[in-house]
């Protein structure tokens, strides 16, 4: 299905979302030293050198806000996530061992933050291990086989992710725009690699259903 994101058309298929991945793709020795630019920052602010801090919030804010406005669905509770981000990260950065770069580091703890904050907003339905259990069965999702994609009306895209359960959008946004592999998804939610290759098919098909506007597929 055709949909619009931001000004930009996008097709929900393995496909397109491995050329977005590719579009995102460093050179291994690109990765190599932007780690040691990244490592050396970090090293920096344990110095007491707050200019590298700003250094770090000014590579890393825009796409953590991003981040943290598609799983809110909100500008202002966005802002509030990121201030919380940062926060978090000047107090642990002594815990950063540079295992995964700096962004994934910091993108788990805006992941952490967006899902305690829609769990108290939600309750116990969105919570992270009860996502996996939320379709009964029975009850599969559907894509319309009565209407050809090429008819399907262009919709908001944002506003469909909006309406996933949390785990499932966190792990769509992961990997399927922000480009992170299955197993970096793992990492930076906390879950098993075929847990989030699960999540994010899930998270394909109930985008696609309503996106179809196929019954039944709003929660």
């Amino acid at each position: 299905a055709d949909v619009s994101y931001r000004g930009r058309s996008i097709t929900i298929t393995e496909n397109t979302m491995q050329k977005q991945r590719q579009g995102a793709w460093i050179p291994s020795n690109q990765l190599e030293d932007e780690r040691g630019r990244e490592q050396a920052l970090v090293e920096r602010c344990l110095a007491g050198d707050t200019e590298a801090f700003r250094d770090i919030y000014d590579r890393h804010s825009v796409r953590l806000y991003n981040l943290c406005r598609r799983m809110s669905g909100s500008d202002a509770e966005a802002e509030e996530l990121l201030q919380e981000v940062f926060l978090q990260a000047y107090r642990k950065l002594g815990s950063f061992r540079g295992d995964s770069s700096l962004g994934t580091w910091l993108y788990r703890l805006a992941t952490n933050l967006c899902l305690d904050r829609l769990r108290s907003r939600q309750g116990k339905a969105d919570q992270l291990t009860d996502s996996l259990d939320a379709e009964r069965p029975g009850e599969p999702l559907r894509v319309s086989s009565t209407r050809p994609d090429s008819v399907i009306e262009r919709v908001d895209l944002e506003r469909a992710i909006r309406r996933l359960p949390a785990s499932y959008r966190a792990a769509f946004l992961l990997h399927d725009l922000e480009g992170f592999d299955h197993g970096e998804v793992g990492r930076i939610m906390g879950i098993a690699e075929g847990t989030s290759k699960s999540l994010v098919h899930k998270a394909r098909l109930r985008l696609r259903a309503m996106l179809a506007g196929s019954p039944g597929q709003g929660s």
